[in-house]
Formats: C-alpha cells, sequence, structure tokens
C-alpha cells in the first residue's frame, strides 16, 4: 500500500464497522481526505445492523469523519449469495457479499468523482486482503476510480484497531455480519 499521495486527494473508504475503521481511518486521513460509506446489507438481523451503525455514527462524531450511508438493501444481498448460503466462512458466499459491497462503493466513488476508494474489509483477521483487493481492483476498473489496495490487519493493524475501539468504547461484534456466519 503506497500512501505517499497528496492529501488533496479524495478517498471514498467502504466502513463495515466502527471497530475496523478506527485504525484504517487514522492510517488513511494523513494522506487523503476521506468520507466513510457505511453500506452492509450483509448484517443481519436488522437490530443488529442498525446498532453497528449507531456505533459508527458515535465513532464519526467523535472524530470528525463525513459520512454517507448506504440503503440496508438487503433483498439484492440475499439474491447475490443465493445458492451459497451453506458455504463454510471465508468462501464462495464471502467473496460474493465483499463484491456486492465493495462494486456499490465503486459505483458511488466514481459517480461522486473520488479519486480513490478502498475498504475497511481488511482489517478483520480472518478476511483475505488478496481477495478483497482483486475485487476492488476489477470494481474500480469497471467504474473508473482507483481502487486503494491495502491489507490494514498487517503491521499491527488488527491489534491497533482493538485498542482504539477500546479507547473509544465501541461495541465489537462478534460474528461477521450475515446470518450464515453467525451460525458458524
Amino acid at each position: 500500500m503506497n500512501m505517499q499521495r497528496s492529501r488533496e486527494k479524495k478517498l471514498l473508504l467502504h466502513v463495515c464497522c466502527a471497530p475496523c475503521a478506527t485504525h484504517v481511518v487514522q492510517e488513511l486521513e494523513s494522506s487523503f481526505t476521506v468520507r466513510a460509506y457505511f453500506f452492509n446489507p450483509n448484517i443481519h438481523p436488522e437490530k443488529e445492523y442498525y446498532l453497528r451503525l449507531s456505533e459508527f455514527r458515535r465513532y464519526a462524531s467523535l472524530t470528525g469523519i463525513e459520512i454517507i450511508e448506504g440503503e440496508y438493501e438487503t433483498e439484492d444481498w440475499f439474491a447475490d449469495i443465493e445458492g451459497y448460503e451453506g458455504e463454510p466462512e471465508g468462501g464462495e458466499r464471502c467473496r460474493l457479499c465483499y463484491l456486492h459491497r465493495i462494486r456499490k462503493t465503486a459505483i458511488l466513488a466514481g459517480k461522486m468523482h473520488y479519486d480513490f476508494f478502498t475498504t475497511t474489509l481488511t482489517t478483520g483477521p480472518t478476511k483475505k486482503a488478496d481477495v478483497i483487493n482483486e475485487i476492488g481492483t476489477a470494481a474500480g476498473e469497471e467504474c473508473g476510480v482507483e481502487f486503494l489496495c491495502a491489507d490494514f490487519k498487517k503491521r499491527g493493524g488488527f491489534k491497533k484497531s482493538c485498542e482504539l475501539s477500546k479507547q473509544f468504547a465501541l461495541y465489537r461484534q462478534n460474528y461477521c455480519g450475515c446470518t450464515f456466519s453467525k451460525n458458524n
């Protein structure tokens, strides 16, 4: 990840949850003007979705990060992963879930004329950064905006996110978000 870029460049950051955003936002803000996009129709049940959104809003208000809130369009997400509900965590269902959220972020970044976009998804210790970066790069090419490839869990990133979550007293979930990951 080359972050030696001008702070004048705008980056749209897909955020999966407040804990994953903490370290990533700190790292990116020194190189970019960052705006966060909370788009996670994979999170179930609905009560959990709104709890995570509320925590991210609280974190954003404490840190001054600007947010765009995506729609909670669960029907499209379920249609995209149909047939893969029984896949193990980290399998094809997860790849399709990443694709759904990253593509939507790329489309928005392109429409809003961002220079770059990326995601907090690589902060999680079980998330495959190579898969996420491949999806992001392809989506960026499709939408005409550059995807910033990263593995935010590296160099102590996951540990830093845990420390910052504690510092901000953030709710930390114990499953990825979808109803299928909760059952694994």
